[in-house]
């Protein structure tokens, strides 16, 4: 048996995906939440103690899990208003799979700003409205996610946490396990940008640069994993990140309640993100909240294109990642089935882009809205105009895009969009060889 937490114990089940609860901790509860069942062959089991993977399934993200919910007793415990103030994600702690007991670890993640975008519109041809999720506590998406699962290891006893990340998770993960009193240990792949390793440090953790792609770093967290059982963050293996993201599902609908977009658009990389921003939006749909759930269109580079590839029915698909939009920049995503499903139950759709038409959406995102978006944020602009060339998205739509990091995560690629500054001396005539001698008065 392996330490877990402070004077407490985990003992593993010979069935391997489980960890069980020793007799140490109370009794854990979550009357909302039904089961946790497989996406692949649909056996169901109970939410009690942790659970990441089915165990009926081989491989480390095979048999991924999805949370099933008593919306009976969701509506019981949901007692607020839906009527567009959001202060936070915990708004819907009702709907949450959380411990009735725990107590949310939090840096007020959620809330963000849904933005008209005007001149955007104007240059892409469609109505676009933007949801701002760079402006979570550590600047990207991942935050919604993490609060979640930071706040079940919390609750189960846990005092180390670990995942695998291209950059994003990772900084978030470590913000949120220094406001836990966690220690973090972080495994990210030699290729992650400077800026996003610089965050995580800053908060403390041990941050282990793999010298190898993303995919590689991810096997070796699970592995560590199983030797240390530490708790274990990772998309789609742990099946409580979706439940977390989901919440941008449930602000957008909120947000945009009287006036519903026919498109949201995410940009996909292991596929936990649309995944739960269409559970979102589906569950608003189902409890009455919306008339009808906006339709998703996923956005990938071309260069790492495996959701694109599956959900058009190509039986050849590589699993590489060559892209320099870093986030999304997975070979093997983990949560494949549910970002697939999430597309085909909307009736939605999938497109590619270059990093090319990304990095000139990460310009015109900022140029047109003053919004500074990372590359794989910008994606979303890209695939819009993509979509539109497709005719897949009409000009008479409507459309929220997702930006789901911050801009300064990756200045390097922004330098590549725009270039260099003017470089002049302190001298008015160099200001005149720019813009002219100037008005005379």
């Amino acid at each position: 048996m392996l330490p877990w937490g402070i004077g407490r114990r985990i003992s593993y089940q010979q069935t391997p995906g489980f960890l069980s609860v020793g007799s140490e901790l109370p009794t854990m509860t979550m009357e909302h939440v039904e089961a946790l069942k497989c996406t692949v062959c649909g056996e169901e089991y109970e939410a009690e103690g942790i659970t990441y993977t089915c165990p009926k399934h081989d491989g480390p993200v095979e048999g991924v899990l999805d949370v099933v919910y008593d919306y009976d007793e969701v509506l019981d415990r949901f007692d607020h208003d839906v009527d567009g103030d959001i202060p936070d994600m915990w708004k819907y702690r009702a709907f949450l799979p959380v411990e009735d007991d725990a107590d949310p670890i939090t840096l007020g993640e959620g809330g963000t700003d849904l933005f008209d975008a005007p001149r955007l519109s104007e240059e892409l041809g469609v109505e676009v409205r933007v949801k701002d999720d760079s402006r979570n506590p550590t600047a990207s998406f991942k935050d919604r996610a993490t609060s979640v699962s930071v706040t079940k290891a919390n609750n189960l006893g846990h005092d180390i946490v670990v995942c695998a990340s291209t950059g994003n998770a990772a900084a978030s993960l470590c913000g949120y396990a220094a406001r836990g009193g966690m220690d973090a240990r972080i495994f990210v792949p030699g290729s992650a940008p400077e800026g996003k390793l610089a965050q995580p440090l800053v908060y403390g953790a041990d941050v282990l640069q793999v010298q190898g792609s993303y995919d590689q770093a991810a096997k070796l967290s699970l592995e560590v994993t199983e030797q240390y059982g530490w708790y274990n963050r990772n998309a789609a293996y742990n099946p409580y990140q979706v439940e977390g993201k989901r919440t941008a599902g449930l602000e957008i609908a909120e947000q945009t309640r009287h006036d519903v977009p026919d498109w949201v658009v995410v940009s996909v990389g292991d596929g936990c993100t649309i995944a739960g921003v269409w559970k979102g939006l589906k569950e608003f749909e189902k409890l009455g909240f919306i008339d009808e759930a906006p339709r998703m269109l996923s956005v990938q580079a071309e260069g790492a294109s495996v959701v694109h590839d599956t959900f058009h029915g190509d039986e050849d698909v590589d699993e590489v990642a060559e892209t320099l939009a870093d986030s999304i920049a997975v070979a093997k995503p983990a949560n494949l089935r549910k970002a697939v499903r999430a597309v085909e139950e909307s009736n939605g759709d999938s497109v590619v882009v270059s990093d090319e038409a990304i990095l000139e959406a990460e310009v015109r995102l900022g140029s047109t809205e003053g919004l500074y978006a990372e590359p794989a944020a910008a994606a979303t602009v890209a695939g819009v105009e993509r979509a539109l060339e497709q005719d897949i998205i009409h000009e008479d739509d409507s459309v929220v895009v997702v930006s789901s990091g911050y801009g300064l995560k990756d200045t390097k690629n922004a330098k590549r969009a725009t270039g260099d500054p003017h470089r002049i001396s302190p001298d008015i005539g160099e200001v005149e060889r720019i813009y002219g001698a100037g008005p005379d008065y």
